[in-house]
């Protein structure tokens, strides 16, 4: 008897007589040492291809194996005899299967009175015994997990390496016994009827699949996909498996919804498919009013099924605990919503549940994180009243915002939100105090700006190592970022910002602080908390003109009232308005540290002279000054500011007293005393000219001649003396003019007669050669060496003259230089006359003057 073995993925070549698979090699099963007996089974085992393992069974109780590369015939062959066999009639192989385990393998053989096992990594192969009974041929088969299975007429058993395992009671004769697709397929003879009955059980779910009559089968095959018996009159059956959605929908039309469940788990289907066939059998029991357990086929289509499926159908109020139910787990699975958030506390808060709420307020995920949406479960409780819930969600979140909300507005518990935001980091504290500092500053305002002192200027002592100052402060964050908190709290911004500028001198934001300051000490209108407490609630931040009357009178405030408190606290505030306006703007600065034009409108808007006069005085603006006094009509005021600010000699404008005559001209009553005295520093520095005063003290009616009549008579006088004065020098320049034209004709129409007798250079004895100039002087020719054209005694001097010509005619280019001498003098007319004199702004012809230069060039 021989075995061939055939190579199914290879056909005959083309051409060739047959088209079976091509035949690998023929062996012969037995030999002398192997001797014939009957087959009883066969098996084979592809290790690892090309290598074979085949499992012969034979009716003697032997097992003849043939291991290796058939192809190539290198093989070994070996035999295992089953031992304890007491019948040897009873000793045929009725059944063999072999088993992985790991990296062992095992063989099965199966007698009708034996069950063992064969190790075959042994050698020899090593026998156990695994069971005293055994069973007939075609009754045993292999399942998907390796697990030898034998049918008997009582039951069907299964066998683990270490004996037998579970069993079950399918009562009948078992002809033959297979495995497909995790169902057992089982082929048992009825002994009543005789009628043969093919079953397919499907052991997890505990029933049977498929039930058949059958004529006697012959052979039982599972291959392809399908179930194949093939019968002694030559036919055949195939049996095919449903598709999963048929199998389905028939358990569904018979509401076997469990075996659907389970039946889906065993083919392992998606979870989709799972999840849809957990909702329909959620929908079932729903509809049969069991809510508990449709809740927990809900609850497994979780992360599949659309929570609002099941959120609608237990919206009543009776069903309110299985909602909670689903919303608990939606929320442990991390799938849940703003709203399934918002769903699960008002159920917690419904139900008064706060031992729940707690356990899911105070839940995390793996990494520390809150399963729910905090911001949600902030807004529920806080609605709901559950004050120290949210409080703890918000804390644990890091929600500051919410937490100080919270604190403040729902609990009124103001030094506990202090001393949390005292708590923060500063960057957290500056936006937590510009969110929440109105509320702080009406309640604590003294805390609050300790608070804000310690946010603004946080170890600014400490700068000074390593960093300046400057550089430090300008990392913080600034007073200014802070001044709407204190929009209804004027006097606790004064408070801070001068607590601040105190112990800040160089702060980036110094301008601003100090411009908000001004503001404050210069207003009218500032309103005070113990104010608005004492009048029952009035909000004094609007205009409340009954409460305080107020007038102002030459730039001082008048308060009419009996609150003496305010209207000293107003002194006191328009001081230290004062007192910033000098402080802030030293000598040594150009420019103030506050806005001046700021400044200037505040103290016009608060009529505040005081701080008026002192910054249009540093501006040098003295007319405005004095325009102050003028409006005021102090007189007295007026004189002494323009004696302190028109001195010429100290920087001052002369002109200011121009604007006092012209004010007092035009001012329409009798001022005579004040004018006497202005006229006298008028005369005293000769501002103006007395023809332009008789012009400005005309138009007031009320003044008379009297009043600058001993002030015309002096002019007058001085007048009178000038004019002589300037007549004795015009006689005087008449008689030297006269006496040079006399000289320059002599000299032209007479000859010299030059007398001296010595040197003057070495006041030696004048000898040949000599030198005589027409000044007189003569030289010895030796003594004036090559300069034999100008006297040394007189050219200093007539080069000096002739220098001062040059310059003089050269500034006369000069506008500027004329205008500025003009307008600086106190008198314009005489530096135009200057000029006119020194011939500089128009030169006399070229008549005589040409020939005194012509002669003057020739040594004079």
């Amino acid at each position: 008897m021989c075995l061939k073995v055939f190579d199914l993925d290879k056909m005959q070549p083309e051409g060739s007589s047959t088209t079976s698979p091509d035949c690998i090699g023929i062996l012969r099963i037995f030999t002398n040492q192997f001797p014939q007996a009957k087959i009883t089974s066969f098996l084979v085992l592809e290790e690892a291809p090309p290598i074979l393992l085949i499992a012969i069974g034979l009716d003697n109780g032997c097992i003849y194996c043939i291991k290796g590369d058939i192809a190539r015939e290198r093989i070994t062959r070996f035999k295992l005899q089953v031992d304890g066999v007491s019948d040897k009639g009873n000793s045929s192989i009725t059944g063999l299967g072999f088993r992985l385990d790991g990296q062992a393998l095992l063989l099965f053989a199966v007698t009708p009175n034996s069950v063992s096992l064969f190790s075959m990594q042994d050698q020899p192969p090593r026998q156990q015994i695994l069971d005293q009974i055994g069973c007939n041929v075609n009754s045993v088969t292999m399942s998907a997990r390796s697990e030898l299975i034998i049918g008997r007429p009582e039951a069907v058993y299964f066998y683990e390496v270490d004996g037998r395992g579970p069993c079950w009671a399918f009562e009948g004769e078992k002809k033959f016994i297979g495995w497909f697709r995790g169902y057992l397929l089982c082929i048992i003879a009825d002994q009543r009827n005789g009628k043969n009955t093919f079953n397919i059980y499907d052991l997890k779910n505990r029933l049977i699949a498929h039930s058949l009559v059958v004529k006697e089968v012959s052979h039982m095959l599972c291959e392809w996909g399908y179930i194949i018996l093939i019968m002694t009159d030559k036919s055949a059956l195939c049996i095919g498996e449903k598709d999963m959605e048929s199998k389905l929908d028939m358990l569904f039309k018979k509401n076997l919804y469990t075996v659907a469940i389970n039946l889906v788990q065993t083919q392992q289907a998606d979870a989709a498919a799972t999840a849809e066939v957990l909702r329909k059998y959620g929908d079932h029991l729903y509809s049969k009013q069991d809510y508990d357990e449709a809740m927990a086929q809900y609850i497994h289509t979780i992360g599949h099924l659309e929570p609002s499926y099941v959120i609608q159908k237990f919206l009543d109020a009776q069903r309110i605990y299985n909602l909670t139910n689903y919303l608990e787990n939606l929320h442990e699975k991390g799938l849940a919503s703003k709203d399934h958030t918002t769903l699960l506390l008002n159920c917690y808060t419904k139900l008064k549940d706060v031992e729940k709420l707690n356990v899911f307020i105070k839940s995390e995920d793996g990494v520390g994180e809150h399963k729910f949406d905090v911001e949600t479960a902030i807004r529920v409780c806080r609605a709901a009243n559950y004050h120290e819930h949210a409080m703890y969600v918000a804390k644990k979140a890091g929600r500051h915002e919410w937490y100080l909300k919270i604190l403040l507005e729902d609990l009124g518990r103001y030094d506990e939100a202090l001393q949390y935001i005292s708590s923060l980091e500063p960057s957290q504290v500056g936006v937590t105090v510009k969110e929440y500092g109105k509320i702080l500053i009406e309640h604590k305002p003294a805390e609050t700006i300790d608070i804000l002192m310690r946010l603004c200027t946080e170890d600014v002592d400490l700068a000074k190592n390593g960093t300046s100052n400057g550089a430090y402060l300008s990392m913080l964050p600034s007073p200014v970022d802070f001044l709407n908190i204190f929009i209804h709290h004027p006097q606790s911004l004064m408070d801070f910002l001068e607590k601040y500028a105190d112990k800040v001198k160089d702060s980036p934001a110094q301008v601003d602080i100090h411009n908000t300051l001004l503001e404050l000490y210069l207003s009218i209108d500032l309103n005070f908390p113990s104010v608005s407490q004492a009048n029952d609630g009035i909000d004094f931040n609007r205009p409340a003109a009954p409460v305080i009357s107020r007038a102002v009178s030459n730039g001082k405030l008048i308060v009419n009232g009996n609150n003496s408190y305010i209207e000293k606290d107003t002194l006191e505030r328009r001081e230290k308005g004062l007192h910033l306006l000098k402080s802030a703007w030293p000598s040594y600065l150009e420019h103030p540290l506050y806005d001046v034009d700021l400044g200037i409108i505040l103290c016009e808007m608060n009529a505040f002279k005081e701080g008026l006069l002192y910054l249009y005085e540093k501006m040098k603006l003295y007319k405005e000054v004095i325009a102050c006094y003028m409006q005021a009509h102090d007189h007295e005021g007026l004189i002494a500011c323009c004696k302190r600010l028109g001195a010429y000699g100290k920087g001052g404008d002369p002109t200011l007293w121009a604007d006092l005559l012209k004010y007092f001209g035009e001012l329409g009553e009798d001022c005579s005393k004040e004018v006497k005295e202005v006229l006298t520093y008028i005369e005293r520095d000769d501002i103006l000219p007395p023809i332009i005063i008789l012009q400005t003290l005309s138009r007031n009616p009320c003044l008379t001649l009297s009043v600058i009549k001993d002030y015309i008579a002096r002019k007058l006088e001085q007048e009178s003396k000038l004019i002589e004065e300037d007549r004795r020098a015009i006689e005087k320049y008449q008689e030297d003019t006269s006496t040079m034209r006399k000289e320059i004709q002599d000299l032209r129409t007479n000859a010299r007669i030059f007398q001296l007798s010595k040197c003057t250079a070495c006041t030696f004895t004048l000898d040949l050669p000599a030198v005589h100039f027409m000044c007189m002087h003569s030289f010895h020719q030796r003594c004036l060496g090559d300069n034999e054209k100008e006297c040394p005694e007189c050219a200093p001097e007539y080069r000096s003259v002739m220098e001062m010509k040059r310059n003089l005619e050269q500034n006369s280019k000069d506008q500027d230089r004329f205008f500025q001498q003009v307008k600086s003098s106190k008198d314009g007319f005489s530096v135009i006359a200057e000029y006119f004199g020194k011939g500089v702004i128009s030169k006399t012809s070229n008549g005589p003057m040409g020939t005194v230069r012509s002669a003057s060039s020739s040594g004079f």
